[in-house]
């Protein structure tokens, strides 16, 4: 019996965050003519660092239990907004990465085909994280979700550095 309400509450959850995402993705202003204009800095190391399992240890031994689930809380909501932002910037590279892709040069070609590949599946593990993040706020001494999102955006960061997009590498440029 608390299987199924635990189950209806935490699908309720996501429900409400997959229809706030989608709110959001619909409602947003106009764009700029160039997606690579609205590209914004995330500081992977520092994502990695809120969603670390042995920081998240550390900290679980240094602190007391209550004290800990708070921290933990504020940590995880700022891992949220670093996925949003490397997900929006995976939509931007993508709008991006669709126009090099019909290049006459075959390498630019090439390199926009797989920074698109790269960044839809980046885009997806975001849209998959987000959820996991906030049931791990409920539940702050559960594991933490995996890096997927930091690799795949470190991998794509390259690959817009090969087809020459100007992005920014630091927190105000």
């Amino acid at each position: 019996m608390n299987i199924a309400i635990t189950l209806v509450v935490l699908s309720a959850i996501v429900l409400i965050l997959l229809i706030r995402l989608a709110a959001r993705q619909y409602g947003s202003p106009k764009a700029p003519d160039d997606p690579a204009e609205q590209i914004r800095f995330v500081d992977i190391e520092a994502f990695r660092n809120l969603i670390d399992p042995a920081e998240a240890k550390y900290l679980r031994t240094q602190l007391p239990g209550q004290e800990f689930r708070k921290i933990q809380r504020k940590r995880l909501h700022a891992a949220v907004e670093y996925v949003r932002c490397v997900g929006q910037n995976a939509a931007l590279l993508l709008k991006v990465a669709e126009a090099a892709r019909h290049s006459s040069e075959p390498a630019t070609a090439q390199a926009a085909e797989k920074l698109v590949d790269n960044a839809i599946r980046v885009r997806l593990y975001a849209l998959e994280l987000i959820p996991r993040l906030y049931v791990a706020m409920l539940l702050p001494t559960h594991g933490l979700p995996t890096t997927r999102v930091a690799d795949g955006y470190e991998q794509m960061t390259r690959q817009i550095i090969l087809l020459g997009v100007k992005v920014p590498l630091r927190g105000n440029a």
